[in-house]
């Protein structure tokens, strides 16, 4: 499905989880994520309801209240995708989790899926950070800005 490109063992790309529209990361609604104190990458504020692994990796981290997945990659990137602004305070509503910790995972591997039309009932904010936790491990280039994305589309390039 993916045609994933890699031009040598410590560079990687990251691919879109999410069909919508990505945004820089300083321009998402929560300063945690905004002063990047959390890590490096991009906002997508979502148009489905389908979640799919930007990565080949492994599945490092499910939050309790399912908002949030983490993701090793192949070189060691810690990425995680945390869905939507406030959602913590859903405690596990609307969303189902399609993997387990400790997963392997292919890019375009399906996630998790959200209920939008309860996410909407509740006025979330789906703006949906991934970022990666430890970049000063790495150098992280952002390869798409202000732009309609789908799953298939780069977004960004990690080097070790």
């Amino acid at each position: 499905m993916f045609n994933i490109k890699r031009k040598n063992k410590n560079e990687e790309t990251i691919y879109s989880p999410a069909i919508g529209k990505v945004i820089p990361i300083s321009e998402v609604n929560d300063a945690m994520f905004a002063d990047k104190l959390l890590g490096d990458g991009v906002g997508i504020i979502l148009e489905d309801d389908l979640l799919c692994s930007p990565c080949d990796g492994i599945i490092s981290m499910i939050a309790v209240t399912k908002h949030a997945i983490g993701i090793t990659s192949t070189i060691g990137a810690e990425i995680i995708i945390h869905v939507g602004l406030d959602t913590v305070n859903l405690n596990g509503k609307g969303f189902e989790v399609l993997v387990k910790e400790n997963q392997k995972v292919k890019v375009g591997d399906p996630i998790l899926k959200v209920d939008r039309v309860f996410m909407e009932s509740k006025n979330i904010d789906l703006t949906t950070p991934m970022i990666v936790t430890n970049c000063l491990s790495f150098n992280v280039s952002i390869v798409q800005d202000k732009k309609k994305i789908t799953y298939k589309d780069e977004l960004l390039t990690i080097l070790k």
